[in-house]
């Protein structure tokens, strides 16, 4: 059945749609999954990156045993179907595994382990199935219908993940489940979307052409180059005569032909060695950058973008970049006269790659200006909030700190650096008040953050030391925590969700994080009545101290102290290592993938294809080892990786130029014809012997 009396067969449709909706899944889902290890799990930033890179390095070795099981055992057809259902299983277990009142962290942990190996293998083992599948559904002669299928495939793969990368965070961030972001339904709406490219695989299971197994060619190059290696080791003594070729060693076993487009494939894989680098920095969108998006300013004005939707701007950019370059920058380089080849084009979107790290970088560095200090062993930081009436000169046993009198609900410098002589000391505060001087003895550890509270209770003046936060809030969130100046105890209410007691006289509360935003409908709720409470702004990666004063004109009168800056660098900076590394990824991706299929021979098309998709496997490898076994700054390791993508772009220019581009069609011509005339001399000399 054909498609509207066209030649594309009716059976494409539900190939299109079906990977249309796996995208929408895989993409989706992770694009939330590091938020998910460093908030659902409370892992650290360095494990939740290598967590997410070894599941991202397995979905690229798995397409390995799903194309062996297509080609050798199954056919493509019945191996997207089990597998596929192996993919959703995985999705129905990550999502139960995301619910925060199923068990412990070790069960969520378990359950999502065990859904996330059942997604890499079922996402890997179809990926090299479902396009070459769509492939087999066209009749030989419609070869100009197949290319833009191709491209229409493409297509359904960007758009996917296009919408699932904007839509999964908002489901994760804007809506609440369990008092908490909504995981679950995050992980949920993916499996959703499995379950039904599922069905629309199935759907069309009547309208499919389905070729049986044919052998797998990958295990037959495999088993070639392992026995020209062996065959070589065993046949070492010099009085045998050497080989022109390491692979003619295995001439014995395997045929001139195989031996031929052996030699062509491992020439171009011998030029793969370098490009793991590239996939290491452009997988990092998806746990670094967003990571670092978790530390900026994300408000647009009309929208507050969640730092884990900057990954759509990816795909955006390559439905955009795609026809500018092919259309725009290609020819006009042409037209230049300068030769633009494969190898040069690879190498410009490396340079781009490791500038956009060189840019992220740079913003990570100011990024850290709003940080609080690192404090190292017997040392902590101090200041000192004035609540009285009056001026208060503070002194603390001998320490040179605090020189002039701290006003009255003066906005507190930056903190002091208190250095102890051991892990904990006990330290004499003093303090100097309308000619009196009252003293208090308070016990500081080492590495902590403390408030001074000087205050007046019952007609003398008193204090209270209180720890406060020695970071920023996680996830781009405000820390707000209250000091009831009033007699009474208090109970607030914030945005008809968080419900805090407060004792009286200047005691603290705990503190309590909030989602961005203006908080001018609390309420205060006291022995005498209820009150409004207005906050203003709580914003992105701050933390604040806010003290209830009085109850004056029915409302609620409050001073708010900001204790750690707010995010100050806006998340639009990110959009230029965007643009970098897209455009990156369209010269390097894009032109290696056809490069390399130019370059090796019909029957070995997919061997290529599993060699480029092993790169991004051993990438995203190298990244979870810098991660765990090398942690370092951030703004560090981004220069790390600027480096060394810059080093290997070298070693890579310098391998292709020494490279010789070739046409597998003629270099297989002139192999027959050697051939041809090698039987031909044989012939010759057979008939020979025969006469003498």
């Amino acid at each position: 059945m054909k498609l509207c009396g066209s030649n594309y067969p009716l059976s494409i449709a539900f190939i299109v749609v079906n990977e249309f909706c796996e995208r929408f899944s895989y993409y989706g889902m992770r694009a939330v999954l590091t938020l998910y290890f460093l908030s659902f799990f409370h892992w650290d930033e360095n494990l939740s990156t290598a967590v997410y890179h070894a599941f991202s390095a397995l979905c690229y070795f798995t397409p390995v045993i799903g194309a062996i099981m297509a080609d050798s055992w199954l056919g493509k057809y019945k191996t997207i179907i089990y597998l596929s259902i192996v993919y959703v299983v995985g999705h129905l277990i990550k999502s139960v595994g995301a619910i925060p009142s199923l068990g412990n962290q070790a069960v969520h942990v378990v359950l999502s382990m065990v859904g996330l190996f059942l997604i890499a293998l079922g996402t890997g083992g179809i990926k090299p199935c479902v396009s070459a599948f769509g492939g087999d559904q066209f009749e030989e002669e419609h070869t100009s219908e197949r290319s833009k299928f191709f491209s229409i495939f493409y297509l359904s793969i960007n758009a996917g993940s296009l919408i699932s990368t904007f839509v999964t965070p908002v489901l994760r961030g804007d809506v609440k489940c369990f008092g908490e972001d909504c995981y679950a339904l995050a992980f949920g709406v993916p499996a959703a979307l499995m379950v039904l490219a599922l069905v629309v695989f199935i759907a069309g299971s009547g309208l499919y052409r389905k070729t049986p197994p044919q052998g797998n060619v990958l295990l037959e190059v495999c088993k070639c180059i392992g026995f020209a290696i062996k065959n070589r080791l065993k046949n070492r003594s010099r009085e045998i005569p050497k080989r022109d070729h390491w692979l003619d060693w295995a001439s014995e076993k395997y045929s001139k032909q195989l031996i031929g487009e052996v030699k062509m494939v491992t020439r171009v894989l011998f030029l793969f060695i370098p490009l793991p680098m590239f996939w290491a920095l452009f997988d990092q969108q998806g746990s670094r950058w967003t990571l670092q998006a978790t530390k900026m300013n994300a408000d647009f004005g009309i929208y507050v973008l969640q730092p884990d939707q900057m990954q759509f701007l990816n795909p955006l950019l390559i439905l955009v970049f795609i026809p500018i370059f092919d259309l725009g920058l290609y020819p006009l380089i042409d037209m230049c006269k300068f030769n633009f080849t494969p190898i040069r084009k690879m190498a410009t979107g490396m340079i781009l790659a490791g500038l956009a790290f060189g840019l992220a970088a740079i913003i990570e560095i100011k990024i850290n200006e709003t940080d609080m200090p690192q404090l190292v062993p017997e040392e902590s930081l101090i200041r000192v909030l004035n609540l009285a009436k009056n001026p208060v000169q503070v002194t603390i046993q001998e320490k040179d700190l605090f020189q002039q009198p701290v006003e009255t609900f003066q906005n507190p410098a930056e903190y002091s650096k208190l250095i102890l002589n051991g892990e904990q000391q006990s330290l004499r505060f003093t303090l100097q008040h309308q000619g009196l001087t009252l003293a208090f003895n308070y016990t500081v550890k080492e590495k902590s953050v403390y408030s001074l509270i000087v205050f007046e209770a019952e007609g003398s003046l008193s204090s209270r030391l209180i720890t406060d936060l020695e970071a920023k809030p996680e996830n781009g969130l405000a820390a707000v925590r209250f000091i009831n100046g009033l007699s009474q105890d208090v109970n607030l209410t914030i945005d008809s969700r968080k419900f805090i007691a407060v004792q009286k006289n200047y005691s603290p509360s705990e503190y309590s994080l909030l989602e961005r935003d203006r908080y001018n409908n609390g309420k205060c709720i006291t022995e005498t009545g209820e009150f409004p409470l207005e906050l203003g702004l709580l914003d992105f990666g701050a933390s604040y101290t806010i003290v209830i004063t009085n109850i004056s004109g029915g409302a609620v009168k409050t001073w708010k102290s900001e204790d750690i800056k707010a995010n100050n660098v806006h998340m639009a900076w990110q959009l230029p290592q965007y643009l970098l590394i897209s455009a990156g990824e369209v010269m390097f991706s894009i032109t290696g993938l056809a490069f390399s299929y130019s370059q090796s021979p019909a029957s070995m098309k997919s061997v290529l294809q599993a060699g480029w998709l092993l790169t991004v496997a051993v990438g995203n490898t190298f990244v979870l080892i810098v991660a765990e076994a090398a942690p370092m700054a951030q703004w560090a390791e981004f220069v790390l990786f600027t480096v060394l993508l810059f080093a290997v772009c070298i070693i890579f220019s310098i391998m292709g130029y020494f490279y010789v581009s070739v046409d597998p069609e003629d270099l297989e011509e002139k192999e027959e014809k050697r051939e041809t005339s090698s039987r031909g001399n044989m012939i010759g000399l057979v008939t020979q012997k025969t006469k003498l």
